[in-house]
Formats: C-alpha cells, sequence, structure tokens
C-alpha cells in the first residue's frame, strides 16, 4: 500500500491509527534522585511510538534520539496536541533542548519515513531525555522551539497535494501525490509517481534547486507554479502554494 492510500484513512480520523500503524504509549518516569533517563525502544514499518513526559512550564527539557539500527526520528508534541508538532528532527536534527512552555505530557513521538515504513523496517534507538528546572540552578539560554508550520496528521510532512506530472517515456501528464517538508527557506517536496516509483526535489528560496536523480534539472515558470523537468523524460508542475505555504 502506498503513503497516500493510508494518509486518506489518517485525514478521515486524524491519528486513528489502524493496526498496521499500531501506537505504543510509554510513559517516562525518573528513578528517584534522577533528572535524565535512557530508553531503548523499537518501532517496525508504520508503527509509531510515543514517549510520554510529564513537566512544568518554564522547566528545561532535552531530548536526543541516537538511532541503532534504521531511520528513525521524532517529533516533540506539547500537552494537549495530537499532530502539530513544534521540533522535527528529520528537519532540525536528532537533538532539542528548549525552554517548556506549558505544563502537562510532553509527547516524543519516534516514527519513520515512510519509504522505510512501507518496507515493513525495524528501526531500533535510545532515547535520552532529561528534565532540569530553575530550581537545580540549570538556566537554560536556549529559546523555546514553537510550531511555525502545523504537519498533516499522521504525517511529516507540513503539506499535501496532486499535482500534474509525468514520470515515464511514453507516458502523458498524469497525476503525483506530493508531501513537502519544510525548513527555513529550503522545502523538500517527495512526490510518488503513477508508475509506482518516487522522486524527491529540493527547494531553495522558492526555486527547484535539485533533486535524488542523476539527471540534468530545469525550471520553467507559469504563473505561480514551477515547472521542474528532470532528464527529457519527466516533469512536475508544483506550485508555489504548496512550497511557501500560506
Amino acid at each position: 500500500m502506498r503513503f497516500f492510500a493510508a494518509l486518506s484513512l489518517s485525514l478521515l480520523a486524524p491519528l486513528a491509527i489502524p493496526s498496521a500503524h499500531a501506537q505504543t504509549v510509554v510513559p517516562v518516569q525518573f528513578e528517584r534522585g534522577a533528572s535524565s533517563a535512557t530508553i531503548a525502544g523499537s518501532i517496525k514499518g508504520r508503527e509509531y511510538a510515543d514517549y510520554r513526559i510529564m513537566v512544568r512550564a518554564g522547566q528545561h527539557l532535552s531530548v536526543r534520539l541516537t538511532p541503532t539500527d534504521g531511520s528513525p526520528y521524532f517529533n516533540l508534541l506539547e500537552p494537549g496536541s495530537r499532530d502539530v508538532a513544534i521540533f522535527n528532527s528529520s528537519m532540525n536534527g536528532q537533538s532539542y533542548a528548549g525552554t517548556t512552555t506549558r505544563a502537562g505530557a510532553y509527547t516524543i513521538r519516534v516514527y519513520q519515513m515512510r519509504a522505510s515504513g512501507r518496507r515493513g523496517e525495524t528501526a531500533r534507538f535510545t532515547l535520552d531525555i532529561a528534565v532540569r528546572g530553575s530550581s537545580d540552578g540549570a538556566h537554560s539560554t536556549i529559546p523555546s522551539h514553537r510550531p511555525v508550520d502545523a504537519l498533516v496528521a499522521g504525517t511529516p510532512y507540513h503539506a499535501t497535494a496532486s499535482i500534474m506530472c509525468r514520470a515515464s517515456a511514453g507516458t502523458g501528464m498524469g497525476t503525483c501525490k506530493a508531501g513537502v517538508i519544510r525548513r527555513g527557506g529550503s522545502a523538500t517536496v517527495h512526490l510518488d509517481t503513477p508508475d509506482g516509483g518516487e522522486r524527491t526535489i529540493l527547494f531553495r528560496g522558492g526555486t527547484a534547486v535539485s533533486s535524488d536523480s542523476q539527471a540534468g534539472l530545469t525550471v520553467t515558470r507559469r504563473r505561480d507554479v514551477s515547472i521542474v523537468r528532470i532528464g527529457t523524460v519527466e516533469i512536475y508542475e508544483i506550485p508555489d502554494a504548496l512550497i511557501e505555504g500560506g
């Protein structure tokens, strides 16, 4: 099953994950007198695991994920949030440090990217989690990470869309399913093509600059759409709204 078939289910019932996407919830508690812990875990396929830790507002929270097998990533969600991440390690690296702005259960959601999940791969990892408050002398100068772009429920993407495309020789224009991850001035577009393949295109400053293909890339503009050509066959019509949001 391809990613966007599963996505349609998640959009109908956000995070009501079917058995193939089983969720594990792990409460995190420190040993008496400790302010940190190291936890080993694993996920398979499209499973994800939620590690939940109770904190007070104004404490310093740090999380580091170390993969030991496969390619896991994590999102950090504030209390009460089901799908809006304040930190996404696939874009910002595998370590987070910041000051909590709300009291309650913060969720560290560990998951795999869609390609690894579709192949049923197993990811193993360790999580190093620490919470410190002003009473123990740890005064953080690291600002809290605030959400600047909500994720589409159940995905690592900030937006999804169907775009016009051609991925194979001898075919006309069809549609590709696209998902975008935005980070500062860049955006990475992942595409599921009609022939069952995949393509990834990197944008910087709103302009396509490279792809995961060895063939050359050229870009032309049609009003608010970038026409991205890769080699002599592939064409992808990517609207500015997907790249820039709004």
